[in-house]
């Protein structure tokens, strides 16, 4: 029975991905985890997994957590922008370890964008060897329950510098059952599979279709990127993290978020969420 780490297992593609293979298969799961006290409130009840330690940038951490591992599947966490200082030593000893699968959340375009912290982490795993799997999703559909939540509860507003330009959104949670499927089959090793939802939608439409699901008017105020960038920093966010969303908003102005692929109905055997099924299930979460 294989042992597989998830890096990040109480997030919102690594929560899916544990319950996906807790329901589904037969392998013995490692939640790699910040806060253990935390993911053992959120993931309890849980069969067969252990949950362990695992920071980034504390090495220390590494032996505990890979343990008995033949699989390993992990995000960038948005705070980390610099692969060579916060990622390359993780992939090292990943390496060191003879993994035989390393799964890694990419971003669907990424090898066109050589300045993302993605591309160049795609990078330093094909040039250390490792077994792969690259996910190369679009924008996540829970970005507008997390990043984008505050103006939507407060102001009832998208406040995103994205233009009148498509994007071509994806649940998280078919991320995570992607992810699973490509960790128990190995004939997506060494791929690359961009995945994305139905259809691809500009945020006006966004806005409309979370004002017939809410039943509260949701407008579109289509910030600058510049306006956009000074309020995420006026409000603490980290820079290094607004500098990241504006260099990806600005790609998608530029049209290359509007790829449309039937890579994941292909992977899941079944259609992706659309984004009114999506409204629908967290319509909780827009409500202050």
């Amino acid at each position: 029975m294989e042992k597989i780490l998830v890096i990040g297992g109480t997030g919102n593609i690594g929560l899916p991905l544990i319950q996906w293979l807790a329901t589904t298969q037969n392998s013995q799961i490692v939640a790699g985890v910040h806060n253990v006290q935390r993911a053992q409130r959120t993931l309890a009840g849980i069969e067969r997994l252990e949950i362990r330690h695992f920071d980034f940038l504390d090495a220390t951490t590494f032996p505990t957590a890979f343990s008995g591992v033949s699989r390993v599947f992990f995000v960038r966490p948005p705070q980390l922008s610099k692969p060579k200082t916060d990622m390359l030593p993780f992939l090292k000893y990943v390496k060191q370890q003879r993994i035989h699968q390393l799964v890694f959340v990419s971003l669907i375009g990424v090898e066109k964008n050589p300045m993302t912290p993605h591309h160049k982490i795609e990078k330093m795993i094909q040039q250390l060897g490792i077994p792969h799997t690259f996910i190369r999703p679009s924008f996540f559909m829970q970005n507008l329950n997390t990043t984008h939540r505050f103006d939507i509860q407060q102001h009832h507003d998208l406040f995103i510098p994205a233009g009148h330009a498509k994007t071509s959104f994806i649940d998280t949670r078919d991320i995570g059952e992607v992810a699973g499927v490509c960790l128990t089959d190995d004939r997506y090793l060494n791929q690359a599979l961009e995945i994305t939802g139905p259809q691809a939608l500009t945020y006006d439409e966004i806005a409309k279709i979370m004002t017939e699901v809410l039943g509260t008017p949701i407008t579109y105020s289509r910030p600058g990127l510049l306006k956009f960038r000074r309020v995420m920093l006026k409000r603490g966010i980290k820079k290094e993290f607004v500098n990241v969303m504006v260099m990806l908003y600005l790609i998608t102005q530029l049209g290359n978020a509007k790829k449309v692929t039937d890579t994941a109905e292909r992977v899941l055997k079944r259609p992706p969420r659309d984004i009114r099924t999506y409204v629908q299930d967290y319509r909780d979460y827009f409500f202050s």
